[in-house]
């Protein structure tokens, strides 16, 4: 049995860390058989959630965790792509997880009206007095993140601005489709509602998800993965 390692469950969302979603989403999506335990990162590999423990195999990082499970169990999406798809579908899942996922940690960590809301789903569980000093000091270190990987380093209307742009090409490209590549999911649908339903379903505000919700497909898409796949995520 795969047992999945990622963040506990709040928000009514699948899980407020993209990319647990993303893996959860795929599990879903193939239907292997699998189970979760709530964990945090500092027991994970490389200190980042999720990860997964197939028998005596441990693999975490969720590109890394897909290959495996499509490779393992003969469960890729993305078999029938041509190649010219395959690239752009990669292209994609590099925008919405190297450059889009970096403009919606800066509002999740960095914008004071958001902080309240993620401090107290990630730390809520952590005693009071402990509590404080534990969110201070990893609400320092990702925005420390956020710099070093450049995002932070722009003004927040850039970061936005270049956000929305990102928003805005994959809407463009799902078009009227059911999914981003056509009419079977994909990869890139994993990826997509891990990020975009972190943007659109969680209790923060900011530019992000005002102009996502502009964006009448993807709240769409979102809402069509939700009820194929997470008809229990509101459970938690």
């Amino acid at each position: 049995m795969i047992v999945l390692h990622q963040f506990a469950r709040v928000w009514g969302i699948p899980n407020l860390s993209p990319f647990c979603s993303k893996v959860e989403t795929y599990l879903r999506m193939t239907g292997l058989p699998y189970e979760v335990v709530d964990s945090i990162p500092i027991r994970a590999p490389r200190r980042k959630l999720p990860y997964i423990r197939d028998g005596d195999e441990v693999v975490s990082d969720s590109r890394l965790i897909l290959e495996y499970l499509a490779d393992r169990y003969e469960a890729d999406l993305d078999r029938d792509l041509s190649p010219s798809d395959h690239a752009v579908s990669l292209a994609f899942q590099r925008t919405i997880e190297d450059d889009l996922h970096w403009a919606v940690m800066h509002s999740r960590w960095s914008q004071a009206s958001n902080w309240p809301a993620n401090k107290q789903a990630i730390f809520g569980p952590i005693p009071p007095l402990l509590r404080d000093l534990v969110a201070a000091y990893a609400r320092k270190q990702m925005q420390r993140e956020v710099w070093e990987q450049g995002m932070g380093r722009r003004s927040e209307s850039e970061i936005f601005r270049l956000g929305a742009q990102d928003l805005t090409a994959l809407s463009d490209f799902l078009a009227d489709k059911p999914f981003f590549m056509g009419e079977e999911p994909t990869r890139l649908d994993a990826s997509a509602f891990g990020l975009l339903s972190n943007i659109l379903w969680c209790p923060t505000e900011s530019p992000l998800k005002e102009h996502a919700g502009r964006c009448g497909n993807l709240a769409s898409f979102c809402e069509r993965i939700r009820s194929r796949y997470f008809e229990d995520s509101s459970e938690g």
